[in-house]
Formats: C-alpha cells, structure tokens, sequence
C-alpha cells in the first residue's frame, strides 16, 4: 500500500480554458451531462478494490476495473461541511465560515451550480446538503447557490428518509442511499429526453454513524462477528448499501442512452473512521493522510474510453475549476481560488501539481443537527399551513437563527492560527510535508515534517533534520493564511 501514499499539493491558479475551444470543430455536439456522488465518510481503503478483508463493493469494483481510478483524491477539509463547500465553490472552506461540520456557507459565495446555469445546465441535488437550509426560500438552502431541483437533508440521514424537496418534507421508503438514488433517476430520466444537459450531484448520507442495514444488506455479512467482538455489521451494510444504489445508477444511465457523454464521478467527503482502512496515519478529523485521503473513480466513455489509473494527487477543490472548463466557461468572480482544473491531468498532458496546497482546521465549535427530528418537525408544520418561521419549537427554531445569521460575524484577527482556539494546519510542497499544530491551550504551535516519497505513513518527524525547509514552508503557509483570513474578514466580496 505504502506506494500508493503518495501526495502532491492543490494549485491556486486555473489551467487555461480550452474544452470549449477543442469543442469548436464539433459546434453541434452537446455538452457532457455531469453526475458527482459522494459518500459520508468513506476512508480510501474502504472499498473491496483496494483489498477491504470483509467490504462487499461489487459495484465500485467493477467501475475501478473498467473506467479511470484515482489513486491519490483528497478531500479539502477532514470533515463533511467544509468539503461540501469546497466542491461548491472550489475555495478553502474557513474563506467563508465553514470551519467544521454544521457551520453555513457565507451567502455571498458563487456556486459551481449558479456557474454552470450560465452554460445552459439544468442543476439538481439530491441527499445530504449540510452547508445550510433546506427550508423554502433561505438564503443558503440548495435553491439560493443556483439547484434547480432539490432533495435535500440538512445532516446525514438512515433508512426510509425524509427529504426536503424543494422545501417541501416528503418521506421515502427503503434503504437510505437506494431512496436518494431513486429520486435522482426520476430527475436523470426527465432530463434525458430534452435538449439540455444537466448536473446532477447525489450526496449520500452514508456511512456515517449510527450505522443501519437493512434485512437484505444484513443476509451478505452472516459470519460478520457483534460488535463487542469487533464486529461492525452496520457500517459494513451501509457501504454495500452505497454499492448497491451506485451499481443501479450507473446501469440507469447506460440503459437510458446517455453513459457515453455522461460524466460519472465518485468520491467522499473525507477520511474514514476504521483506522486500518483509511488510507494513512489518522482518520476522520485529521490532518494526517487517512483523514484527507479519499477513493476517487471516474467515467466519461466518450472523452476517456478504458479503464486506467491516474497517480496525481486530485483535490474536491478541484471540480469547480474543472466543470468551468468543460461547459467553456470562466468564473463570475476573481476571488481566491484553491483548486485548478483537472482537464491536463486526464489528457495526460500534467504529471504532477504545479503548487503547494494548504490545509486549515480553525477548533471552533460546530452544530449539530439531527436529520430526522428537523424534517419530521418541519413537516408537522407544514402539514399544519405553517411556516417554518412559524414553528413552536425551540431547537428547531435556534438552528434556524444559525442559518439566517450564515456570514454574519466579527473581523478575524490575522494571527488567527495561533489564538486560544488553535487548530492544525498542513502545507505540502511535494514531497514534503508541513504539519502545525497549536493546542487549545498551549503557548507554542509545534511542528512536524515528512518526506511523503519515502514516508507515506508519516512515521518519521524530519523536522529537526531540516530547519531551513521547516523555515520556508512555514512561511509560504502563513502567506496563504494570511489570503484565507483575508477572504474571511469579507475582502473578496
């Protein structure tokens, strides 16, 4: 395994624009529909292609074997709301308050969403949201960052889900990722028989805890021990679950016409939480390699036919740069940008990322939100002529004041990293890497160094071994802190 632990680091800069002009000879040609999923913490090793002892994945297993497998994908936060952030807006998450999980994207931010309607894209989420409302007419629910269609959950969700669809709480039935990939096909088949092309993103809720399975996902798991016996059967059921959902909508689309200029691409939210799965030291919530490496898998037949394996390191940052490019487009905006397009590194024409990237968690409290006690008591409203202004519920209405105040906050100081709240922090400059750390209540931010080339574990601290390396990169992080606590104190608006 130790070969495929290797990271290089995210850009800031864009690759030029060039699908649109390579499209130019094809004027008639329509424009890729785009398919992103995404699972709720699954580690890089949790899957049956990577040699998982007791995972059933027949599904992913397949599409590894037949379409482009990313062996290095990385999630651009530790934790579930800052990458869904970083995906929609291809920046830092702490550049508009997602800190940690719970926390609402700045209502100010420019989606890939509200982006690609500029292309002619019809746009659709379905699953979990978590950057925000899902309340009708808030300014951060799905509708507000350009989704035309939307089934959406403010957190993770388990079996016979409800959903807010486009602000109105219905249930569904059946095991959760399959109930999400239902409704998604219903939208996919609406959209094939038009002359549109469409982006549809399906987050599922799984395999976060608490873990469920269904009878059915149970049955393939008879020798799986309890779990005070080290057992996981739940966990394991909610990733065959995903395999499952995934497997029936990839066979959708091929059986509807549309796989060969469909881009189908699978990834999750951050590391795992089976330490001896995730890919590296650590595991969700961290820094280290297991709680940032993620599985990554792509189809689009009609650009990249057969199956290959792509070793550069790829960002969730990375999509927004890179679906700008395919429909021929350039932002909106000339704020900061993480990520770069990935269209050289599919053409093979970049074999390794041109700079460094930097990682940030600022250890500042999150909310927590449950799922289904947020939908049932919004339903109750409804189904009672209310508003969601209107419910008689104080926790219901507390998370409510969370949303509304999304981008509302004080100036941040600029030494923010080393304040009473601390936080860890990355900066990888290939193949070393940076990693700082400033407890809550220590007086020195400690540092560590790794040559990821020889060391892909993180075994062995260098630090000591190479002050002067130590000296640059912490500088070159600090610069680009300094621009993400720019961005948060509301200069690139």
């Amino acid at each position: 395994m130790k070969q495929l632990l290797t990271i290089f680091l995210l850009g800031v800069v864009l690759v030029p624009f060039t699908w649109r002009s390579a499209q130019s000879a094809e004027p008639a040609r329509r424009l890729p529909n785009i398919v992103l999923v995404m699972a709720d913490d699954q580690g890089w090793g949790d899957m049956g292609y990577y040699g998982h002892p007791r995972l059933k994945t027949p599904n992913f297993d397949r599409m590894a074997a037949e379409a482009i497998r990313f062996d290095h994908f990385y999630s651009a936060a530790p934790s579930c709301s800052p990458t869904r952030g970083s995906i929609l807006t291809g920046r830092h998450p702490n550049r508009y308050g997602i800190f940690v999980p719970g926390l609402p994207i700045n209502p100010k931010e420019i989606s890939i969403a509200q982006e690609m309607k500029r292309a002619g894209y019809v746009t659709s989420h379905f699953g979990k949201w978590h950057v925000g409302s899902v309340f009708k007419g808030d300014n951060t629910n799905p509708s507000a960052f350009g989704f035309d269609e939307w089934y959406s959950s403010p957190n993770f969700y388990e079996n016979d889900p409800l959903f807010s669809h486009n602000g109105t709480v219905v249930q569904t039935q059946g095991e959760g990722s399959m109930a999400t990939v239902d409704a998604a096909i219903d939208f996919i088949k609406r959209q094939s028989q038009t002359d549109k092309p469409f982006m549809c993103f399906i987050w599922f809720g799984s395999p976060h805890s608490p873990y469920q399975g269904t009878d059915e996902l149970r049955a393939l798991y008879p020798n799986e021990p309890p779990k005070d016996k080290g057992g996981n059967i739940g966990w394991l059921c909610e990733i065959t679950g995903m395999d499952h959902a995934f497997g029936k909508l990839r066979d959708s689309i091929r059986e509807m016409g549309i796989r060969d200029n469909t881009i189908l691409w699978y990834i999750s939210d951050n590391g795992g939480t089976e330490k001896k799965s995730t890919g590296g030291r650590g595991k969700k919530g961290s820094l280290y390699e297991g709680g940032l490496r993620v599985p990554g898998l792509l189809e689009w037949p009609a650009r990249y036919p057969g199956h290959r394996v792509i070793d550069v390191p790829c960002s969730t940052l990375d999509f927004y740069p890179t679906f700008l490019e395919i429909a021929g487009l350039k932002s909106q905006h000339t704020r900061p940008m993480d990520g770069m397009s990935l269209i050289p590194v599919l053409e093979g024409s970049m074999s390794a990322r041109p700079q460094p990237m930097g990682f940030w968690v600022y250890g500042t409290p999150g909310h927590r939100m449950n799922s289904q006690e947020v939908l049932t008591t919004l339903k109750r409203g409804q189904d009672q002529g209310r508003d969601a202004d209107d419910i008689d519920d104080k926790s219901f209405q507390k998370l409510r004041e969370v949303w509304k105040n999304a981008g509302k906050h004080g100036q941040y100081p600029a030494d923010l990293f080393a304040g009473k709240r601390g936080g860890t922090g990355a900066w990888t400059d290939w193949p070393w890497k940076l990693y700082r750390n400033k407890a809550r209540r220590a007086k020195t931010i400690t540092v560590e160094l790794y040559n990821l080339a020889e060391d892909p574990l993180e075994e062995h601290d260098l630090a000591a071994d190479h002050p002067d390396r130590v000296k640059t990169m912490e500088a070159a992080f600090e610069q680009w802190r300094a621009s993400v606590v720019n961005s948060l104190n509301g200069e690139d608006y």
